[in-house]
């Protein structure tokens, strides 16, 4: 049996999310709130460094944090009709860049600005929030060019379209992508009615009034 650590708000829970919906792979759900201290200190226990998504595969008897590891995991040991990563090795190298060039580029940048609206005031960083802005945008106008009518890879849909789902969410709720890029809208209009980010948007839903507005 796995089990998934996670919250639903979590842009990367999502990523396992999508991942686990995508081939209807059996899994038990476990809930981490930080704000109860038993459900805090049972997850520091199973994962010490304290950042979700985790897994445990207790039929295998292994412990697997970190959301592209997630999937990269799930595509080796619990496969389905989705293969995440392709069995080319040129193409998997292209899609494991373009999920790291999600996260590393897009989302990073994107949760910089979020994480600085709940700051206190007297710690706020506008000169790193400008900083991220720039560099997000900088990575948006290359997901635009890089675009076509599909997937971020093409016809197939792979771990770089999971990454893609979170990070442009969330990045068109800080500015929405329609105006200035509107290939990435229409890709993410795309990644919203795929069965299982749908799925994973719509059990969010309770939850999305938890997230920083601007003020």
């Amino acid at each position: 049996m796995l089990k998934l650590y996670y919250h639903p708000l979590s842009s990367y829970c999502w990523k396992a999310l999508i991942a686990l919906y995508e081939n209807d792979t059996p899994f038990e759900k476990v809930l981490v709130n930080f704000g109860d201290a038993e459900s805090r200190d049972a997850f520091y226990a199973l994962w010490p460094v304290g950042q979700f998504p985790v897994v445990k595969d207790e039929t295998r008897d292994r412990l697997v944090p970190e959301s592209s590891i997630i999937v990269e995991y799930l595509d080796d040991h619990y496969p389905g009709r989705t293969r995440f990563i392709p069995e080319d090795i040129d193409m998997a190298r292209e899609v494991r860049m373009r999920d790291r060039f999600f996260d590393l580029h897009v989302h990073v940048h994107m949760q910089k600005i979020t994480g600085n609206r709940i700051r206190p005031e007297g710690s706020k960083d506008p000169f790193g929030v400008e900083q991220a802005r720039t560099r997000m945008a900088t990575a948006l106008g290359m997901v635009e060019e890089s675009l076509g009518e599909g997937w971020a890879m093409g016809e197939r849909y792979t771990l770089a379209d999971i990454a893609a789902s979170p990070a442009l969410f969330y990045a068109d709720k800080i500015k929405p992508l329609k105006d200035a890029y509107p290939k990435t809208n229409a890709y993410l209009e795309r990644l919203k009615v795929r069965p299982s980010f749908a799925r994973t948007l719509k059990e969010a839903e309770p939850y999305f009034h938890m997230f920083p507005q601007e003020t």
